[in-house]
């Protein structure tokens, strides 16, 4: 399975016995949407809802950090995302949330895992049906076999800061990058990691929210001064839309990893070196 999906696709393997598909939709607290009551009235057929934001760690502070492999385990199984199943994402969301299930799915060492391109609003221009309510799944004994897989760590960011062993790139908007707007979490710094490159996760869909091609997403890499030949990490605000860099990345022939507690941790972080502007 390819890691990037189309509706098409999807509409001739829905019927596979093999196949599960996840609703990974999301929305930041502003954007006064309610991403578990949107897919109870209107999924994909036969899709179970993976709520991010309850599919986190709950033992800290930081917002959206992957769970433990115990409760990956316990949530996805009781999903029906298990071993033997091919699991393909999609979501509503502007912030393209998929990609941070595809990011949490291969941190625990599971790969077969695709996004489908364009989400919720393709499938519906293709004439897919939709389903309201709830899915009931069948449990499926789902095995971790690996942990924290191209995740980053706090400790692990401040020394490819000092170093410059990697590239670091952030996935926020450039606003926020300068830091020329107010942190939507109390208590974090605006700006971001001194010597990081932006890169907008936003650039790499085309207007109705499919990808861009491949040759378009490397130009923009190159075009953001990022050498897609060296080590690179990405970050965000939340570790979210990050994943968007790791999967256009990813489509490129490139593993990236993502750090976890993005700007949401670095930049409440009273030790961490930070810069403003462009």
């Amino acid at each position: 399975m390819d890691p990037l999906v189309s509706a098409q696709w999807l509409a001739a393997e829905i019927g596979a016995r093999d196949l599960r598909l996840a609703d990974c939709t999301w929305f930041l607290p502003g954007d006064g949407r309610d991403a578990a009551a949107e897919y109870l009235a209107g999924h994909i057929p036969g899709a179970v809802f993976l709520d991010l934001a309850e599919m986190a760690d709950t033992e800290t502070s930081l917002p959206m950090m992957l769970p433990g492999p115990e409760k990956f385990a316990s949530r996805m199984g009781g999903l029906g995302l298990g071993d033997g199943t091919r699991i393909v994402l999609y979501d509503q969301s502007p912030h393209h949330t998929a990609a941070r299930g595809w990011a949490m799915l291969r941190s625990f060492g599971i790969t077969d895992v695709a996004i489908l391109d364009g989400g919720l609003d393709a499938w519906r221009r293709a004439g897919g049906a939709l389903a309201i309510g709830e899915e009931a799944p069948r449990p499926r004994h789902i095995t971790p076999r690996d942990r924290g897989r191209a995740i980053r760590d706090l400790m692990h960011m401040k020394a490819v800061q000092a170093s410059g062993a990697e590239q670091i790139v952030d996935a926020r908007s450039p606003s926020r990058f300068a830091g020329a707007e107010a942190e939507p979490r109390a208590g974090v710094t605006p700006g971001h990691i001194p010597g990081s490159t932006n890169l907008h996760y936003a650039r790499f869909f085309r207007e109705d929210g499919t990808w861009k091609d491949v040759d378009a997403l490397r130009a923009l890499f190159d075009d953001a001064g990022i050498d897609l030949e060296r080590p690179m990490v990405a970050t965000c605000g939340s570790g979210v839309t990050a994943a968007v860099i790791a999967f256009a990345a990813h489509l490129l022939g490139r593993e990236v990893p993502v750090y976890d507690g993005s700007w949401a941790e670095w930049g409440a972080d009273p030790a961490t070196s930070k810069e403003t502007g462009a």
